[in-house]
Parts: structure tokens; C-alpha cells; sequence
């Protein structure tokens, strides 16, 4: 018979660590946790196995599972000295999910599981503290009718019938909280929610323990299937295969009495990565009561020690020894219970990018870990380095908000950056909006948030609530998700009914703009405008790196990244970004687009459009060269002695003249036909003469150059005018001339003749000689299918995955927004295929180049341009297919390297 049941408990597991796969991080930790010597309440964890079982049939368990379930619970009896059901002694039990990657909040909890009518008493007699159990009691009925019995609203407009209760309860007493209710109020509570069980379940609320925590066990596996848990997973690339385990861990209590407390802590700071630990905690409350958000907490480092110096103590060297063990930040939840600590959970931290590059490069510098393991990606996620480049309030800014008393309020600054947004209160509103309106900027303002709202949470810019702190919901998902979050603000008033936030006497509502700053915990009415991040100020040169320690652990990483990586690093950029991309760390220029230069010279192009012999093509075409060629070199000089591949022109010509042009401006055809000799109905027709039923597989690319070689030739003249200037001022340039859409060889072979003997004719004029190669973009199908016949002649490739997606999904990147939301929905593609590449479509097409390319020419150099070149998860395949090379916009050139480094160390 299978194992299913790994039991733990007084110092004793059936498993550790290392069996994450198998018992989820919660299970393998609490195993772990009981080796090295903690206090850990003793349980059982069912396995991810039973999960994979459970939602294959159709909630049914493998045989076998209810006895190890029972031995399971017999152990727990055992190590607490307790009975599960016991009418003298009773155990209360916890029924907590555990996936292998942490996904906090995701899915569901039970607390107190056990308690019925004669138990509570029982309770009452063990415990000396009539408010205690009945207060355990109310909450388990809420739990068990929300989680298990499913009467826990799923939108805005459903009822909450048990917080309605709690809501008539606490007003009609005139107290804020539950912990302040009567005894009797208690009672006459758990009497109301039973009846909202009975009416709106249609069942009797169980009073068999084995009955409740059996149903429990099966919500929580249920819940690996929840709207929440699958939108989170797909955010972050978990499979919906892996399953959840289940933990059942004894009760302890820190809602015994003001000598016991509960709460969650941090090795270090997970918002900044300042070292210490910190934390949030309640006296005389259960862990769901920190996480929720319903009650702001109070801070461990500022005032637990004076509350409870013994447990602050024990705490802190438990922090230290776990840090040390795991030898990472971690995230802990912990119980006192009459001056005694418990310790229920303990993971590595989720953390902001700004906290992950300093506690990696802190690690390292106290000796705790080496450069290699500070890179890992669990560690710092590549994309996270994009934090330390997004922008700040604009100091001048932000001041004159101040002094015209824009600030509103102060809470917890719980995820980094600023963010300024409209108002929106709940989030199926903001998922709404933001559909409608891809760039509309959002800042979802709430009481406190929940799972519920994760889809809202990540349209906002920012969020903001009124309750919870630094380890509530809110905090912990806006720090994963990189999102500017201040929590806690409990001066705000917030009525979802009006519609309204209100402080002292400012009353925004829905709609209006606001703003806030992640790093001080401000909130200000209005916009602010923003400037660059401390690391962008020193990479541009605006700021001494000595005074920007950021910046200083910044470099640090990217120094160790840079040393394992094999991946070069380019950018896509032309002469006006140039310069921040060398500041990034470009090795080079990857795709300079030379139509963005043409675009602020649109009367030169158009004459050329007009022209109808190749020597009046050429004439005006040759109005454009003093341009190019002034662009390529501030291009060439800005990037030195990195290579530098130019695309020839590739869209096609409707883009400098079209019936949308003539639209906008109607002084344009008449002024047309005047500056060129021509009736404006001539003007007309050359415009419709323009016009493509489908232009991104028409007349464009090397397809314009063939039918017009005067532009291949124009643009390869203002390439080599430009280098041998400078080669004659003693600057090298390595320029790659890069052959757009060729499928054929044919195609190739033709532009690779313009631009050689252009380079032959430059060469002789000037006198002088440059380095330079002749590649081709590879970004239709016959390319990649043909690449061995293609690299006879040409001496690069580098991938251009945009329209390569295009071409080999029949997916129009313009028009497939309409869908593609509904597809990765419903698990029809894994993630935006414009943003990570295909890997197992375009995937192959671009390793079936990349191996007939080389086949013919050993050396071939091969990079990709795509803004797929950026992504991580790209990054990754690029390495595996041995690309030499990627590139991307300069703002994504470090998250590209970083991805490389950790590419190369996990190959």
C-alpha cells in the first residue's frame, strides 16, 4: 500500500525538507522544522499525491488513506497529551493547505476544527475562559460554512450572511471588534450562523469531529481547483498538475488571554531587505486575524519585546536559526500560548526586487552563501530587477503635493515604487476597466483585501488598504507581484456602498486620481509625477554611486551575473536611446530599426514614394542620407567597439503615406500634389496604389529592397559613410547589416550584392576599410526550414521572433487581444506567446535553424531581436538552443543578464 500520511511531532517527522515535491513547502517544513529541534505543534500532512487523486475522481481518496489518516491523528493524541473529541480533554485540529511553490492565501484554512456543542464546554473547563471557546467556536462555523459548505461570497453583490451577523453584533454593542463581543453576544452568534448553515447550506451543521475534519480535508484539496488558485498559478507559471497537500496540525491558542499572542515574522525585512527581524503580531488573537487584514497589527520589532520579552527573545534567536539552516530570509508564523512559542509555518520569504538584491548580496558579504546561489532565480526572479529601475515620485513633485496639503494619510509602505491612479473600490471593477482599457491607471483602494481579489490586483498600478499590515494578504501579494501597496491606512473611510474614501474632511470618490508611495507608506490626493529610481540616477550619471547604496549592492549582482553567463546582451535601440543602453550594459545593439528614422522625415520618403524612376528614387533618397548617416554615427560612436546590427528598412511603404494620413490632416493631398507636379487625384491613387489587404505579409521588408534596391542602397551607403568617419577619427565600429523577412536565398543573395558592393564603392571613396558582416532576420517559417541554404551566404542570423510568432501561429500580434485573454483563461496556451516564446511551436522552428544554420557554417552567429529577448522564460530557451546572443530594450537589458546567469548555472 501506498504512503499517503507523513506524520510529525515532539521532535519526531516521517519526512524533512528535502520532500517539498511530495509534501508541499508547509508539510516538508513543519518535518524539517521538528529535526532541528523546534517547537512545532504535532500532525499529519497528506500528500499532493492525494490531492492529484482527489480532483481525478471525482473527490474520491486511494484506498487506503482513511487508516493512515487514523494513525495519523493517534500520534497527534499522543505528543499533545489530548483526545480529537474528547468531552473532557479535546484536541482541536487545523486543517491547512501546502503546495511545493508557496501560494499565499490561494487556498483555504480551517482553525478549530473539533469544537460542537459538548466540546466547547469542554473547552470552557480546560481553558478557565468562557470567551475563548465560544469566541473558537464562532469562528469555526464561519470557516466550515464558508470553506467547506461554499456559502462564502464570490462577488461584491453576493450576501455575507455571517459577517451581516457579526456586523449587527458589533454595532449594536458600539466595540470595533469580535474580541470585544459579550459572552452571550457569542452565543447567540454561533446559535444565528448554525440557522445560516441550515437555511442556506440545507444541512445541519456536523457535530461528529471526524465528520468536520473530513470535510475539511476535502475543501482544502478542492481548493487547489479555485478560480484564485488557478489565476495565481497561471500568473506565476505553477503547473495545475503538482496538487496541494493538506496539513492537520494540532490547535495551539494565542486567543487564550493578553498573555498570548499570534502573529507572523520575518528573518528580514521583505520590503526593503533591511536585516532584523520584523514582523506583525495581535495579543489575545488567532493567526487568520494578522494575515486577513481585518485588525491592523502591531509591529514585532517596535513593541513585542516590551509586551513579551521572553517570547521577542526566543523569537529572534529561532529567526537566526532558521536563516541559518535554510540559509535564506524566512517568512514564519508563530502562536504564544501562555508564555509558550509555537512555531506553525515557516517558508522562504516572498520579497519585493528591491529586498531580494539586497538580502542576496548581504548573504553573501556575511558568508552565508555564495555569488552562484545568490543568483538562483528563486532567490531574485529576473523580472523583479525591473523594480529597481521603475520610477519614483519626482522629489519637487512630491514636495509641492505636500506643502498644497495633497497628503491624505500614513500607513504600513508594504510593496515599493509609486503609483498614482483612479479610484477603483472593488476589483472585479478594475478587471472590467482595465479590459476596456489596456493603459488606464488604477489604484484599487479597499478596506482590506482578500484571495478574491487577486484579479484586480493585477490590472491596479497600486494598492492601497485600510486595515491589515505588513504581512496581510494585501502586503505579501503586492510584494511578489512587484505592485506599490500601503496598508493599514486606518484614517481612511471607505464606503463601497457610496462609493466614497474619506479623510477628515476630503471625500474622493470612484474615478478619482491618487497617489501612492510604496516606500514611505504616503497617500496623497491627486497625481504626482514620477522620475527615474536611485539605480537609473547612476547609470545615467545624475547621481554619485558612493551616495546610492542600491546601487551599490545593484552593481554587485550584476558584477557576479556577468562572470557565469554565457549569453551576450544587447539592446534594440537607435541613436536616442543609445546611450542609456550602454549605461544598462549592452554589448551592442542587437536591432537598431531604421524606419524610426525615416519617420522625422516623412517629405523626404514621400518624394521617393512619388518617384517613378529609379534615378528620381535615388535623388530622393539621397536627401535621406546626410540623416541616416549623421544617426548611424552617434550610433557607432555612442556604442564604441560593440557591434552594432542595423535592419534595413522593413515596413512597408503605406506606413509614410496612407489613407489614415490623409484623413488626419486634409491639407495633405493638395499640399502633395503641389510639391510634387501632380493632381491630387493622382495623389489619391498613389495612396491607394499603397494600400494592402494584409500588409504585415506584403510588399515590405527585403521585398521593397529587391523592387527598390536605390533604398538598400541608400541606407547601406550611409552605414559605411558613417563607420569609415570614424574609423578616420581612430573610433572602430563593427557594423552587421541585417537583411529583413528573407525566405529565400534568392532574396538574400540579391540584397547581400547591393550592400557589398555599396561597401566596395564607400571603401574606395573614403579610402579606409571597416569590419562588417551581412546577416539575415529569420522570422518566417521558410527561413527557419531553409537556414542551411541561407547561411551559404550569409554570415548571421539573429531570430526575429515577433513576426516569426506571427507567421508560425497565423496570429496577428495587432489583433489577437480579442482572445488571447479567453485563452490563457481557459488554459488553450500556457502564456502570451508574444512575450515568452512558443517553445514547443516557434520553439522548434527557431532549434531547426539554429541546426541548419550551423551545419553549414560551424561559426555562425546567432542572436534573437525579438522583444521575447527580455523575458526570462525566453532568456532560458535561448541558452538551451545556443543562441550567442539576445537582445532587448535597453530598460530589460539587466533582467536579460541576470536570466542568462541563471540559465547558464542551471544548466
Amino acid at each position: 500500500m501506498s504512503k499517503y500520511v507523513y506524520t510529525f511531532g515532539g521532535g519526531k517527522a516521517d519526512a524533512d525538507a528535502s520532500q517539498k515535491n511530495l509534501l508541499g513547502g508547509k508539510g516538508a517544513n513543519l518535518a524539517e522544522m521538528n529535526k532541528i529541534g523546534l517547537p512545532v505543534p504535532a500532525g499529519f500532512t497528506l500528500s499532493t499525491e492525494v490531492c492529484i487523486h482527489y480532483n481525478d475522481n471525482d473527490g474520491g481518496y486511494p484506498e487506503g488513506l482513511e487508516e493512515q489518516v487514523l494513525a495519523g491523528l493517534k500520534n497527534t493524541e499522543e505528543v499533545m497529551g489530548a483526545k480529537f473529541g474528547d468531552k473532557e480533554n479535546p484536541l482541536l485540529l487545523s486543517c491547512r493547505s501546502g503546495a511545493r511553490e508557496s501560494m499565499p492565501g490561494m487556498m483555504d484554512t480551517v482553525l478549530n476544527i473539533g469544537l460542537n456543542d459538548d466540546t466547547v464546554a469542554a473547552l470552557i473547563k480546560q481553558s478557565g475562559n468562557e470567551h475563548f471557546a465560544w469566541d473558537s467556536y464562532r469562528r469555526f462555523i464561519q470557516m466550515y460554512g464558508d470553506v467547506v459548505l461554499g456559502l462564502k461570497p464570490e462577488s461584491k453583490n453576493d450576501p455575507d450572511h455571517f459577517e451581516d451577523i457579526l456586523d449587527k453584533a458589533r454595532e449594536s454593542t458600539g466595540v470595533e471588534h469580535e474580541k470585544d463581543l459579550t459572552v452571550d453576544q457569542l452565543k447567540q452568534i454561533v446559535a444565528e450562523f448554525k440557522a445560516v448553515i441550515k437555511k442556506h447550506a440545507g444541512v445541519e451543521f456536523p457535530t461528529d469531529p471526524m465528520q468536520q475534519l473530513w470535510g475539511c480535508i476535502g475543501a482544502v484539496f478542492g481548493s487547489w481547483m479555485n478560480d484564485r488558485a488557478i489565476v495565481y498559478r497561471r500568473q506565476y507559471g505553477i503547473p495545475h498538475t503538482w496538487g496541494t497537500a493538506t496539513n492537520v496540525q494540532a490547535m495551539v491558542f494565542g486567543n487564550l488571554g493578553n498573555d498570548c499572542a499570534t502573529g507572523v515574522g520575518l528573518t528580514r525585512n521583505c520590503s526593503d531587505g533591511t536585516p532584523g527581524f520584523c514582523g506583525d503580531y495581535l495579543i489575545n488573537a488567532q493567526g487568520e486575524d494578522v494575515v486577513a487584514g481585518t485588525r491592523t497589527p502591531k509591529r514585532v520589532e517596535e513593541t513585542f519585546e516590551q509586551d513579551d520579552p521572553a517570547a521577542y527573545a526566543e523569537l529572534v534567536e529561532i529567526g537566526k536559526k532558521l536563516e541559518n539552516h535554510y540559509k535564506d530570509v524566512q517568512d514564519i508564523e508563530f502562536t504564544v500560548q501562555k508564555g509558550k512559542v509555537w512555531m506553525l509555518q515557516t517558508r522562504n520569504a516572498k520579497r519585493t526586487g528591491f529586498a531580494a538584491v539586497r538580502i542576496a548580496v548581504d548573504l553573501v558579504n556575511e558568508g552565508l552563501i555564495d555569488p552562484k546561489t545568490a543568483l538562483q532565480k528563486r532567490r531574485i526572479p529576473a523580472d523583479d530587477l525591473n523594480q529597481l529601475l521603475q520610477p519614483i515620485f519626482d522629489p519637487a513633485a512630491k514636495e509641492a503635493a505636500q506643502k498644497d496639503n495633497r497628503l491624505l494619510a500614513k500607513g504600513i509602505n508594504a510593496g515599493p515604487g509609486a503609483a498614482s491612479g483612479q479610484i477603483v473600490f472593488h476589483a472585479s471593477d478594475a478587471e472590467a476597466q482595465w479590459n476596456e482599457d489596456n493603459d488606464k491607471q488604477l489604484i484599487l483602494v479597499r478596506r482590506e483585501t482578500s484571495p478574491e481579489d487577486l484579479r484586480g490586483m493585477k490590472v491596479a498600478k497600486g494598492i492601497l488598504t485600510a486595515f491589515g499590515g505588513a504581512s496581510s494578504h494585501a502586503a505579501l501579494v503586492s510584494r511578489q507581484m512587484g505592485k506599490t501597496c500601503v496598508c493599514g491606512c486606518d484614517q481612511l473611510n471607505i464606503n463601497y456602498e457610496a462609493g466614497t474614501v474619506t479623510v477628515g474632511d476630503t471625500v474622493l470618490k470612484e474615478g478619482d486620481w491618487i497617489s501612492v508611495d510604496g516606500f514611505t507608506g504616503e497617500v496623497f490626493n491627486g497625481q504626482i509625477d514620477t522620475s527615474a529610481s536611485e539605480v537609473m540616477e547612476v547609470l545615467l550619471g545624475n547621481l554619485n554611486a558612493e551616495d546610492a547604496p542600491t546601487y551599490a549592492r545593484y552593481e554587485q549582482l550584476m558584477k557576479w551575473a556577468d562572470e557565469y553567463r554565457t549569453l551576450n546582451v544587447r539592446a534594440n535601440a537607435e541613436a536616442d536611446d543609445a546611450e542609456a543602453a550602454v549605461a544598462l550594459g549592452a554589448e551592442g545593439v542587437g536591432l537598431c530599426r531604421t524606419e524610426h528614422m525615416f519617420f522625422d522625415h516623412l517629405d523626404e520618403i514621400r518624394e521617393m514614394i512619388f518617384s517613378t524612376k529609379p534615378e528620381d528614387r535615388a535623388k530622393a533618397l539621397a536627401k535621406l542620407l546626410p540623416f541616416q548617416r549623421e544617426d548611424f554615427t552617434h550610433l557607432f560612436k555612442t556604442l564604441g567597439d560593440r557591434p552594432v546590427t542595423i535592419r534595413l528598412l522593413d515596413p512597408p511603404l503605406h506606413e509614410f503615406l496612407s489613407k489614415h494620413h490623409m484623413h488626419d490632416d486634409p491639407t495633405l493631398g493638395p499640399k502633395l500634389a503641389k510639391e510634387f507636379g501632380v493632381s491630387e487625384e493622382a495623389v489619391l491613387r498613389r495612396v491607394e496604389e499603397l494600400e494592402e489587404t494584409n500588409p504585415m505579409l506584403g510588399h515590405r521588408g527585403c521585398r521593397l529592397g529587391i523592387v527598390f534596391p536605390e533604398i538598400t542602397a541608400m541606407q547601406s551607403r550611409a552605414i559605411f559613410e558613417a563607420a569609415c568617419g570614424l574609423k578616420k577619427e581612430g573610433i572602430n565600429c563593427y557594423p552587421e547589416v541585417m537583411v529583413p523577412l528573407a525566405g529565400f536565398k534568392t532574396e538574400f543573395e540579391n540584397q547581400a550584392k547591393v550592400i557589398r558592393e555599396t561597401a566596395a564603392k564607400v571603401f574606395e571613396e573614403q579610402g579606409v576599410e571597416v569590419e562588417y558582416m551581412v546577416g539575415t532576420m529569420i522570422e518566417i517559417p521558410r527561413a527557419a526550414l531553409t537556414a542551411d541554404e541561407i547561411a551559404e551566404d550569409a554570415e548571421f542570423f539573429s531570430f526575429g521572433t515577433n513576426d516569426l510568432t506571427q507567421t508560425a501561429l497565423g496570429m496577428s500580434r495587432d489583433d489577437y487581444k480579442g482572445f488571447i485573454g479567453y485563452y490563457q483563461e481557459n488554459d488553450i496556451v500556457p502564456a502570451d506567446p508574444f512575450q515568452t516564446v512558443d517553445q514547443t511551436g516557434v520553439g522548434k522552428l527557431m532549434k531547426i535553424g539554429v541546426e541548419g544554420g550551423r551545419s553549414t557554417r560551424k561559426d555562425l552567429k546567432i542572436g534573437i531581436c525579438g522583444e521575447h529577448g527580455g523575458d526570462p522564460k525566453s532568456v532560458f530557451f535561448c541558452h538551451e538552443i545556443g543562441l550567442n546572443y539576445v537582445s532587448c530594450s535597453p530598460r530589460r537589458i539587466p533582467i536579460a543578464r541576470l536570466a542568462a546567469a541563471q540559465a547558464a548555472l542551471d544548466s
